[in-house]
């Protein structure tokens, strides 16, 4: 079997890939059964002659190989009939700017399997960038800090060699005496996290944060069952949440009355409650004058997200008054930063620890006969349909 490394083309441009070379030569190694092949890239955070100089084939023209791994979104005009295709569709929430491209994957008979549905019986993701984004996330957030209040000048993490030298460029600045909560449980509320952790802020529980002052920096990891209650009074559970949010509503403003900075590493469900409205936003209680959204749901859970922000362009605010976009440091405004694509700032420290899941995960089941069950349940098109698990997308692909 012939694996691809193929080029991004989606723009704007991402250096990101699924193997570096050296991961690559370990999946050679561990595989010896299977041919990897790299399609040449003069964007990718590891030249060509990375790849070249440990023995790899590095070649314009992939269209022998059976199947093709990548990053972002592969436009249609370069889709390859009749092969396997890995990469992040985004589809599976039936996107509309990206109807076009599960249509010609049906037509052109590929086997679709996206980055986010590799995971486990359980539902849960086996692979992804999520650490990376809460990492530059958080980040972003200090810069935006400094910059907005003349504290300190972080530099962009796009001109850094890598996370030890984002970590090492933290370690220059003084964090002010300022309460940050950060919402989430996976990947990117961990990477949010080891930022926090890094710059010695102390983690304090719940209880404490809603009801105490402090001399120090402190921030608190809240869960989706701490910031949401049962509308009847009962206790909830998570698993109960999960399966129907509608009996829940928000207990997010007991935060905000609490809050200077607040770092939205959670994911948000169909239906759950909204975290926090622009109604709650103009009550005099709301504290909450910086918002970092790494989940970013665009005028969604967190009001204040009025739009994605760019790499180039990070921060914006939000004008709490006449609910519209204003200069990140306008006067009274919400700092907003919500960047969606925060790990291509990190290309080279992402690209490497996606490649280790990857290898560990992916790779075994294209030859122990898939027996997790990883490829089933990934794989979104297969003979030219849906399969059985993503049949709901039907009606997404005939444009109803």
């Amino acid at each position: 079997m012939k694996f691809a490394l193929i080029k991004e083309r989606k723009n704007p441009p991402d250096r990101r890939v699924v193997f570096s070379p050296e991961k690559l030569a370990e999946a050679r190694n561990q595989f010896p059964e299977a041919e990897f092949i790299v399609e040449s890239s003069d964007i990718r955070i590891f030249p060509d002659s990375a790849y070249k100089a440990l023995g790899f084939k590095v070649t314009d023209d992939v269209s022998d190989c059976d199947v093709m791994l990548g990053v972002k979104e592969v436009p249609v005009d370069y889709l390859i009939p009749n092969k396997k295709y890995f990469y992040f569709s985004h589809t599976i929430k039936k996107q509309p700017y990206n109807r076009r491209l599960l249509q010609a994957m049906l037509e052109k008979n590929i086997d679709m399997y996206d980055h986010e549905t590799i995971v486990r019986q359980t539902g849960s993701r086996l692979i992804g960038f999520g650490r990376y984004a809460g990492l530059v996330g958080a980040y972003n957030g200090f810069r935006a800090l400094g910059l907005r209040d003349g504290l300190f000048k972080l530099p962009k993490v796009e001109t850094l060699a890598d996370l030890d030298a984002v970590k090492a460029e933290l370690d220059k600045i003084t964090v002010p005496n300022i309460k940050i909560l950060l919402t989430g449980t996976g990947k990117v509320a961990h990477g949010a996290q080891e930022i926090l952790d890094h710059l010695q802020i102390k983690e304090i529980s719940d209880a404490l944060y809603l009801t105490s002052t402090f001399t120090e920096p402190v921030y608190c990891l809240a869960n989706v069952m701490e910031y949401n209650k049962r509308r009847d009074g009962k206790v909830g559970s998570k698993a109960q949440f999960y399966k129907d949010p509608s009996e829940y509503e928000s207990n997010f403003m007991a935060y905000a009355k609490e809050t200077d900075v607040f770092i939205a590493g959670h994911f948000y469900g169909n239906n759950a409650p909204y975290l926090f409205t622009r109604e709650d936003a103009k009550k005099p209680e709301f504290n909450i004058n910086m918002v970092v959204d790494i989940s970013c749901d665009v005028d969604g859970p967190v009001a204040s997200t009025l739009r994605a922000s760019t790499i180039a362009d990070p921060f914006y605010g939000y004008d709490v008054t006449n609910e519209k976009e204003v200069a990140y440091d306008a006067k009274d405004a919400i700092t907003v930063m919500a960047v969606d694509n925060l790990p291509c700032e990190l290309p080279k420290d992402a690209s490497e620890g996606f490649g280790d899941m990857f290898l560990e995960h992916v790779i075994p089941a294209f030859f122990n006969q898939d027996e997790r069950g990883i490829l089933k349940r990934a794989r979104i098109t297969e003979n030219g349909k849906l399969t059985k698990r993503f049949a709901y997308l039907q009606d997404y692909v005939d444009g109803k």
